[in-house]
């Protein structure tokens, strides 16, 4: 109440924000959600629903946050300098151009793009132009209440746990009205202290994916119906398709322009099919091969497929797998498969990857979840001289990069890759969902399921906590009447096989992971970026109805595990 009060005796420079504290002066429990916490900030930055307090994304706590990776900057760079970019979400350009005159006001050299720009942009532009940092305002692909701040280290990979909390250091040592330097925006453009990208950036970035085509020959009559949900991606996306010879493409009209408020698609993430609807319900009339869907930032890309009149929506960890297998495929038969080639994915990916790369001769990398961890392995790999060894990366959750020009998933690249991917096959009279079918007939029925349990809230944080601690201080024998035959704990770095007890090489992380006799799992960790409790099952089976009635099992058991309500 201390804090709602200063707010409310402040001269609040955004108005919108002193019309809300207003309308909560009687809500003792919203005063608490905006006030009872500092937006937390870590190695994705900041990501909150957009409005008045200290737990909220507003001026205010981006300004502040901004003053202390300035701090940070300032102590680990002779004449430092950032990149900025923004997508299409309720004050995203607001946000992006307030950060640009802090950074600028502690005489740091801004690079901003004058438009929006998909994230993996960003990171090109931070590695093109060798800044010492980079923010993307975003909130990805979560609903249009939602945005977001993330900060990219030199090497245009989001920030590493160790600088994560250097910045965080440095911001809890600010007062968020008191310590922030600012100066206009336009005064730091006059001044040169910022300077907007030009479209040579843009320019190089899509020359650079086309470096990673698996083969030249146009894509030609392949039919494409595309949506960028209201984000950013429309640009870039229809100039690389362009480019590749894939002529007839159809954007969805009322998902072509942005539109921060998301109206059709209040939730635009590819993973789901509500977001997808509009797309859909044109292809009905269009009939192309496929759709293709990039979410608000075009990191994510999403796909249906034309089988048999219907159009059939594919998992993240189909079309990672089917990426994996086309371009190791491609590369392999043209001889451009490097020695020792790596792949890296993520803990709660489908297994099916792994004999897939066995297959191939590929070193299969497995890390956390968050792209950043890929990037990591992306850097790791070039430092030892062998950048040319990554071949593909990808996350059960839509992102993909097929190489090492960004430290990011980049949906224009997975664009590309699919719409290749989808002529190579639709030349041999076979769908996506056909090339799927076969792998699943030659490596065995992977079944992949997310299940996300929401808790909003003080109250719900606590709840999520609470939740973790007692599925680790009492560890499930069976789940689903199968035997719980190993299991994990990532926050730990601890794996139990029986009593053998190993140790993870991974950063620690808030994941318990159950392995199941007959092969299947169950993993269970919080959201980074929305409160909620994920959870994955996977099982394998030797055919699908196995497969699915494993998984199925696994799904109802779910609630009990977690020790709430169906």
């Amino acid at each position: 109440m201390t804090e709602y009060e200063r707010w409310m005796n402040t001269d609040l420079d955004d108005p919108d924000l002193k019309k809300e504290l207003l309308s909560i002066k009687d809500k003792p429990d919203e005063i608490n959600d905006r006030f009872y916490r500092d937006l937390a900030f870590g190695t994705g930055g900041l990501r909150g629903i957009i409005g008045a307090g200290t737990n909220r994304m507003n001026v205010y706590t981006v300004r502040r946050a901004t003053q202390g990776l300035a701090n940070y900057l300032k102590k680990h760079a002779e004449k430092p300098s950032a990149a900025i970019a923004y997508d299409s979400r309720i004050k995203s350009d607001l946000f992006a151009k307030q950060a640009a005159a802090v950074l600028a006001a502690n005489g740091i050299q801004v690079h901003i793009y004058p438009w929006l720009s998909p994230t993996p942009t960003l990171s090109w532009a931070v590695r093109t132009l060798k800044c010492d940092a980079g923010i993307c305002v975003t909130a990805s692909h979560n609903p249009a209440k939602y945005n977001g701040y993330k900060v990219y280290g030199s090497d245009g990979c989001q920030i590493t746990l160790k600088m994560a909390d250097d910045v965080l250091a440095e911001i809890n040592g600010l007062d968020i009205f008191n310590s922030v330097k600012r100066m206009n925006f336009e005064e730091g453009v006059h001044s040169g202290l910022i300077h907007y990208i030009g479209d040579e950036v843009i320019d190089s970035f899509l020359g650079e994916v086309m470096k990673q085509r698996v083969f030249s020959e146009p894509c030609s009559g392949l039919k494409v119906v595309y949506t960028p949900l209201n984000g950013t991606g429309r640009v870039c996306v229809t100039r690389i398709l362009d480019k590749i010879g894939v002529k007839d493409v159809t954007v969805v009209p009322e998902q072509e322009y942005p539109d921060g408020n998301f109206t059709t698609c209040p939730y635009p993430n590819p993973e789901i099919r509500e977001a997808l609807q509009k797309g859909l319900e044109l292809c009905e009339k269009v009939q192309p091969d496929l759709l293709l869907a990039t979410d608000p930032d075009c990191d994510r890309c999403g796909i249906a497929v034309r089988q048999n009149g219907k159009y059939v929506l594919m998992t993240g960890n189909e079309v990672g797998v089917l990426l994996l297998n086309f371009i190791a495929h491609g590369r392999q038969q043209q001889g451009t498969l490097p020695e020792h080639p790596v792949a890296v994915t993520t803990v709660v990916s489908t297994d099916m990857v792994t004999p897939i790369a066995e297959h191939y001769g590929i070193e299969l990398r497995r890390v956390l979840t968050g792209f950043k961890y890929i990037g990591e392995q992306i850097a790791e790999l070039e430092k030892q001289g062998g950048a040319g060894r990554y071949v593909f990366g990808f996350e059960e959750s839509y992102g993909y990069l097929s190489g090492g020009y960004v430290r990011d998933k980049d949906a224009v690249d997975a664009s590309m890759l699919i719409c290749q991917m989808a002529y190579a096959y639709k030349k041999k009279g076979m769908t996506l969902v056909d090339a799927m079918d076969a792998l699943y007939k030659k490596y065995g029925y992977y079944e992949n399921v997310l299940l996300n349990f929401g808790f909003e809230g003080e109250d719900g944080m606590i709840r999520m906590g609470a939740i973790m601690e007692s599925l680790r201080k009492k560890v499930p024998a069976k789940i689903a009447g199968l035997s719980v035959a190993g299991w994990s704990d990532y926050q730990a770095s601890q794996k139990h096989d029986g009593a053998k007890v190993s140790d993870i090489a991974l950063p620690k992380s808030d994941v318990l992971e159950f392995r199941l006799a007959g092969g299947g799992k169950v993993i269970v960790r919080p959201s980074g970026t929305e409160p909620k409790i994920k959870v994955y099952l996977s099982a394998r089976g030797s055919s699908k109805e196995e497969s699915l009635a494993e998984v199925d099992k696994l799904r109802t058991a779910v609630p009990s595990l977690l020790g709430i309500q169906k």
